[in-house]
């Protein structure tokens, strides 16, 4: 971590392997829903009257401010220059910010908001010891909720509201449409066990973390570390298109940059989908990221999964992210991690099944 500024962490290849999410879980995703508890640093920002609000507001790029009490957005916190230092989801309930970022950006979260925020304004606390997160992703995860009993639901988008089911305190919250997962739901970890298993009884089926990383991949969302390194930029990796960044709210730390490029400019790299092209499926080669059109080296894999086919079938077929060079076209065929490809616009359009 920088003396001066905290930065992103060098980029490595999230892998997920034949294994790691099974047909099942994917039927479930594509026709149902899967809970699951998700690896994140939980911060909050507590301050007087609205003195966390505003000072949240001055370093997130989106916009927490204008939507009011309830808002949940997704965002990022920069280094003076644009970079993004870590990403996350914002939930404003009254006086308090509660930032629920990656696990290895939590320290990195916790640096900029001890350095950046006046304590007469507003004070951070690190909740991830003491509380959990689960988070719903699926096709049916609005109806699993709604048969959860006693489980609070907030009916629109981008909301978060606070609420308790079976005697257990809740805070629930539901992304935008374009997010890869509809619910995230934060209580005591003590309670998570608990809480999972009223899920369950719902309709929920209970997965690993791993679901939730297909699910980001499916969904093109960037992960720190993975397509966010030390030098990315938000527009690089989809802000734009996911709802990450406001060009109407006031300053915030990085802004000139990514304003700069906004209507001046345009990202000299993208992120997009790959699409292995081997017949049987042979897996992309482990600890190799280049990715090459015509003979010129125009990117790096950032992550790679295996997709199995639908209705548990053991067919299926290597996906994954990269960020690459404007330049080179969806529809393109490179060579990536060893194998051949072709770059696809994002979200992928994976084959979904539909309820009996």
């Amino acid at each position: 971590m920088s003396d001066v500024f905290p930065t992103a962490p060098s980029a490595t290849v999230t892998r997920l392997e034949r294994d790691a999410v099974p047909a099942d879980i994917v039927d479930r995703l594509r026709a149902g829903a899967i809970v699951a508890p998700a690896d994140v640093g939980i911060i909050d920002l507590v301050g007087q009257g609205e003195g966390a609000i505003t000072c949240f507001q001055g370093l997130l790029t989106s916009d927490i401010e204008k939507p009011g009490d309830g808002a949940f957005v997704y965002g990022a916190l920069l280094t003076p220059k644009g970079m993004i230092v870590v990403d996350g989801w914002a939930a404003r309930l009254g006086p308090r910010v509660r930032f629920t970022v990656p696990a290895e950006g939590r320290e990195r979260a916790l640096a900029i908001l001890q350095r950046s925020v006046p304590p007469r304004l507003a004070r951070s606390s690190d909740r991830t010891g003491d509380t959990s997160v689960l988070r719903i992703a699926g096709a049916h995860a609005v109806a699993v909720m709604g048969a959860a009993a006693g489980v609070p639901v907030p009916h629109v988008a981008n909301h978060v509201m606070e609420g308790s089911a079976g005697g257990i305190a809740l805070e629930v919250a539901r992304t935008s449409d374009v997010a890869p997962f509809v619910f995230q739901l934060t209580m005591a970890t003590e309670h998570l066990a608990a809480m999972r298993q009223r899920l369950v009884d719902a309709g929920a089926h209970a997965a690993t973390s791993d679901a939730l990383e297909l699910a980001r991949i499916l969904a093109g969302w960037p992960r720190l570390a993975s397509e966010v390194d030390e030098k990315t930029i938000p527009q690089e990796v989809r802000f734009d298109e996911i709802g990450g960044v406001s060009y109407t709210k006031g300053c915030y730390t990085g802004q000139e940059t990514v304003s700069r490029l906004h209507f001046r400019g345009h990202a000299n790299r993208n992120l997009r989908g790959l699409l292995f092209e081997s017949d049987p499926p042979a897996a992309p080669a482990s600890g190799w990221s280049a990715v090459t059109h015509e003979d010129r080296d125009v990117g790096r894999v950032t992550s790679i999964a295996w997709l199995p086919d639908g209705g548990g079938s053991v067919l299926g077929r290597w996906i994954g992210l990269a960020v690459v060079r404007r330049e080179v076209p969806p529809g393109a065929i490179v060579r990536a991690a060893g194998r051949e490809a072709r770059v696809v616009e994002l979200p992928f359009d994976a084959p979904r099944v539909t309820p009996a």
